[in-house]
């Protein structure tokens, strides 16, 4: 911040940098004068709670007949070695209208280093600022000028603006130059066609320009141009390059005495400003990892806004010289430094503030051994952090238990749910809990029992009789699973709707309990001279509940034509359940049992028949146990009956049709049984298998 023209002050690295200038003579009575520009070192010792010169150095410039002043002081990049120093900007007028600027840079020796210098006929008044190289820019008569230590020429950008609200490094984009200019019309557009208000806004815009590139960047993508009229500074929060695209966090601050946060060009929050003719903002990022906003305004006061779930004041001071943002006291974080204006001390460090508006708290000339003296400032800040807090802690609360009702009733859906399932398999009668006990007040206006209550029907569901199912196998093809049941002969024909369900076994308790699978079904008729997988409808919704192991896996049901179905399989991926090594499943056979009315009419009802359970290790797996085995038998391919179900099951069907009217298409038999190496099935002619490279592949 600016304190005067003959000083400065400055942090860095923990370290306040304060600048001064001097005036002294060579020889008494001579003309000549010399400058001195004197740099203190001061530290804050945490034992005396005073701040403390460490070092100090000095540059001296000739000024004759020259009036020298501080312009501005910041930290920037020295692109020669990339690391950041302190930076000052010092002018000298002379008396005919032609003014020097000298860029020095401080090194940690106290050393001054002139990196270059430029003159010009015309003082530096409008929107100077310090950036990467080192550089300086600044505006004049609406026109954007710099000159970096690489080039040590004054350059024009060809853009025309009104202001610069902010300057810096930007992804992918080099040193980016935010400002406001007079905005245009569309060519397609008339001015007469537009109302007062409309002009008014599309009379500036907010615009963006890569000096590097010397390209501009679409002012949308910062904010709406409505606000470029009331915007009066700007710092850019965070900026990345997302798919291609450029995403900008920032904060402005506007002649409305307003803090407005905008999010990829959008406002997200505002906030109301305790002072009048904010000039500058800039972030500090304390302790707890609090986002606060200091704005310095034109009067000398100084405001913090604090970001959480909305932008809100948390502490303000007036009569404030200075304010500075670093880690003063070594604690890894950010605080504020504000040095207060003291007509009765010169000494700029004589009256101080430390504060991260939380543990730190450093107030000069207080005796830290006993309390501090309670006065209307503090207690006005002190009151405004309470409020800040409570709010925060309130919206804390009110998110907490609502998370935590959440999980409770989470919680107890899904105990239910297992519950119900154990009942289910194990045959039992699943009473589901009164309303007493849930909590509840029934909507049936005293009826305790409804009718089509879900106990009832499980009721009736465990009542089926086991005569459905003759066998339960399970074979590994690539990497799936295949478990095949296959019904009686009498069974089939009174069946429709038939799935297969896999239930990992209660042991297993960190996992999901309902393996997600795919049901196919295949018949075979009794002279094994044809094969044949059904086509189906989406399974009913209860189904659809089932979670996938995997959490990739798409679900797909086939259903068929059931008084010809013969065998129904399940097919689930292998790799979930091996992670577990060792894993147990109990296998459901899920149906609509077709029933006889006597009016020659019928009705199905839902039935659930436990088929057995299958267990499956990485062992059996490793050693080939459940592998399907194919064997040659003569120029036929044979193997049992469950091997040509798994394999029909596990493949990927595709159906293709060839046409050429220029040329005559090879025997696909003759080349698949040829050159494919392939052999029929013995059991089935219709279908032919190709053993290549160890994997069995059905055609």
């Amino acid at each position: 911040m600016l304190l005067g023209e003959q000083e400065q002050i400055l942090s860095y690295n923990g370290e306040v940098l304060l600048f001064q200038l001097s005036n002294t003579k060579h020889v008494e009575g001579a003309a000549d004068k010399t400058t001195n520009l004197c740099v203190r070192r001061m530290a804050f010792n945490r034992d005396t709670k005073l701040f403390v010169q460490k070092s100090s150095g000095e540059f001296s410039m000739r000024a004759s007949h020259l009036k020298i002043e501080i312009i501005c002081c910041s930290c920037t990049t020295d692109s020669r070695t990339g690391i950041i120093l302190p930076c000052i900007l010092i002018k000298k007028k002379k008396r005919n209208n032609v003014t020097k600027y000298l860029l020095l840079l401080l090194h940690s020796s106290n050393q001054f280093e002139q990196s270059f210098h430029f003159k010009l006929n015309y003082e530096l008044k409008e929107d100077i600022k310090l950036f990467t190289g080192p550089s300086v820019l600044w505006r004049h008569a609406n026109k954007l000028f710099y000159i970096s230590s690489d080039t040590c020429t004054v350059l024009s950008a060809p853009v025309q603006l009104s202001s610069v609200v902010w300057t810096g490094e930007m992804e992918d984009k080099g040193t980016v130059v935010l400002g406001i200019r007079t905005a245009c019309l569309p060519d397609n557009e008339d001015q007469d066609e537009f109302s007062t208000s409309d002009r008014a806004i599309w009379g500036s815009e907010f615009f963006g320009y890569a000096i590097e590139t010397q390209k501009m960047l679409t002012g949308t993508c910062f904010m709406p141009h409505a606000y470029s009229r009331v915007v009066s500074s700007v710092y850019v929060c965070k900026n990345e390059i997302l798919k291609k695209q450029l995403r900008i966090s920032l904060v402005a601050i506007t002649h409305k005495n307003q803090l407005i946060w905008f999010q990829d060009g959008l406002p997200k929050g505002v906030c109301e400003l305790p002072y009048e003719k904010p000039c500058s903002v800039k972030p500090a990022v304390t302790s707890s990892n609090d986002v606060l906003f200091v704005v310095s305004f034109a009067s000398g006061n100084v405001c913090v806004v604090q970001r959480r779930d909305s932008l809100q004041v948390a502490s303000k001071w007036q009569k404030v010289k200075s304010v500075l943002v670093d880690d003063f006291i070594g604690s890894g974080s950010e605080q504020l430094l504000l040095f207060f204006k003291d007509d009765s001390n010169t000494d700029v460090l004589s009256t101080f503030k430390i504060t991260d508006l939380g543990e730190v708290d450093y107030v000069s000339g207080i005796n830290y051994k006993h309390d501090a003296p309670a006065t209307e400032g503090l207690q006005e800040n002190g009151l405004l952090t309470v409020q800040a807090l409570e709010t925060r802690l309130q919206a804390g609360y009110t998110s907490v238990r609502e998370l935590q009702q959440h999980l409770r009733l989470k919680k107890k859906v899904i105990f239910e749910s297992c519950r119900a399932l154990i009942d289910l398999v194990e045959e039992r009668t699943h009473i589901l809990p009164t309303a007493e006990e849930e909590g509840l007040v029934s909507l049936w206006h005293g009826v305790e029992n409804p009718p089509h209550s879900l106990s009832k029907e499980t009721s009736l569901a465990s009542k089926v009789p086991e005569h459905f199912t003759e066998k339960l196998w399970q074979r590994v093809v690539g990497d799936s699973l295949i478990v095949g049941v296959k019904l009686t002969e009498s069974s089939y024909l009174s069946l429709s709707d038939v799935s297969l369900s896999l239930l990992v076994d209660q042991n297993f308790s960190s996992i999901s309990p309902i393996i997600k699978c795919q049901n196919k079904f295949i018949k075979l008729n009794k002279a094994f001279s044809a094969l044949a997988v059904s086509s189906c409808q989406i399974e009913p919704p209860p189904k659809k509940m089932k979670l996938d192991l995997h959490g990739k896996y798409d679900m797909k049901k086939e259903f068929p034509q059931l008084n010809e179905a013969k065998s129904v399989i399940a097919v689930t991926s292998l790799s979930p359940l091996l992670a577990f090594h060792r894993v147990c499943c109990i296998v459901l056979l899920h149906a609509k049992k077709q029933k006889c009315r006597t009016d020659s009419l019928q009705e199905s009802k839902k039935i659930t028949v436990l088929c057995g359970k299958i267990s499956l290790s990485l062992e059996d797996v490793s050693n080939g146990k459940y592998s399907v085995k194919m064997l040659k038998d003569n120029n036929y391919c044979t193997g049992s009956l469950e091997d040509i179900l798994a394999v029909l099951a596990g493949s990927v069907r595709f159906s293709f049709q060839i046409v050429s009217s220029d040329c005559t298409l090879t025997p696909v038999n003759s080349w698949l049984l040829g050159e494919m190496e392939c052999t029929p099935f013995k059991e089935c002619h219709d279908n032919i298998f190709c053993h290549k490279a160890g994997i069995v592949y059905e055609i």
